[in-house]
């Protein structure tokens, strides 16, 4: 398993629920098009597990 994760945010949250809102923004996602990479740990593949219809992930070697 690769030790990154570049997540990129492909649609916008308008009219999706708070909590998942909240989801993205823990990512540090600000809005479509933007993108980060974070560690491929359990709690991050949690939270992009919830919001995975809004992304598009991809594993990384290094930052």
């Amino acid at each position: 398993m690769k030790p990154f994760l570049k997540v990129s945010q492909k649609k916008s949250t308008i009219g999706v629920p708070v909590k998942l809102r909240k989801v993205t923004a823990g990512l540090g996602l600000r809005g479509p098009g933007s993108h980060v990479v974070v560690a491929n740990t359990p709690s991050f593949r949690g939270m992009v597990k919830k919001v995975i219809h809004l992304l598009e992930v991809e594993e990384v070697e290094k930052k």
